[in-house]
């Protein structure tokens, strides 16, 4: 092994790789050492991501995806698959927090425009499609070829709200939850084969699609208070855990709960 290199010779495909976590989940992959596939379907940011890593030295390359698609994850799987002789890490990092635009944040730091009685069916079921769904066909598409690979790696993004409830967007809770729970039916089901699934429970991070929620705000506020160390989540701090789970280091982990956040949920 290279030194310093944890996931040499590795082939990864990682969701959501466009921005936030998914891209930098997909850099730290190609700086240890991995072929990286990422895939988005915000194209421009996604190709600049994936040209990044191939400037600094690493093997990337973007792919439009939609992770609701599973006609697409089929196709995708079996392109990787032949162009690179396995699938050996899957990412399943895309999502959306289904937030409408007119939530409101009261003094208190509780959020309006999110409660149950304001869901509507469409916002219910898009989250729930993205966040859970996509999650279900990138694992079911993947196994087949970690089969024939022998063994991978499984990592799949849920969110301290997959653990712990909150006073808004219960549908976000709701897709969370359910990954959360699919990961370990998941493990237990594919342990014989060498395949570890595990999931991913980040607290407050600082990503295009959290800001909103973070800045300038009494809701972010309330969430800094609510974090013991002090701070807000970087991508990297995500990014650096999954790079444990995608590696040989975590070789008997699988089912497992990997909480990132700051100390939020020991309170």
């Amino acid at each position: 092994m290279e030194p310093g290199k944890r996931l040499p010779g590795k082939i990864a495909i990682v969701t959501g790789g466009a921005s936030g976590i998914g891209a930098e989940t997909a850099r730290t992959f190609a700086l240890h050492g991995a072929s990286v596939v990422l895939c988005d379907m915000q194209d421009d940011l996604g190709a600049g991501v994936a040209q990044e890593i191939v400037d600094a030295g690493g093997a990337a390359e973007y792919r439009t995806l939609d992770v609701t698609k599973e006609d697409q994850w089929i196709a995708l799987v079996a392109d990787v698959e032949r162009k690179y002789g396995k699938i050996d890490i899957l990412g399943n990092i895309a999502g959306i927090s289904g937030r409408p635009a007119n939530m409101t944040v009261q003094a208190s730091g509780v959020m309006t425009g999110t409660g149950l009685a304001e869901q509507t069916l469409e916002n219910w079921n898009r989250i729930m499609e993205v966040n859970s769904t996509g999650v279900f066909l990138g694992t079911k598409s993947v196994i087949p070829a970690m089969q024939r690979a022998r063994g991978g790696s499984i990592i799949n993004i849920s969110s301290i709200c997959g653990i712990v409830g909150s006073f808004a967007n219960a549908a976000y809770h709701a897709s969370k939850g359910a990954v959360r729970i699919f990961s370990k039916s998941a493990a237990l089901q594919y342990a014989k084969d060498q395949i570890r699934v595990n999931s991913v429970h980040p607290g407050f991070v600082d990503t295009p699609m959290a800001r909103p929620g973070l800045l300038g705000n009494e809701s972010g506020k309330a969430r800094m208070d609510a974090t013991p160390l002090g701070r807000f989540g970087k991508p990297s701090d995500i990014a650096l855990g999954c790079l444990y789970l995608a590696s040989d280091d975590a070789a008997w982990v699988t089912g497992s709960e990997l909480v990132i956040d700051g100390g939020m949920t020991a309170n």
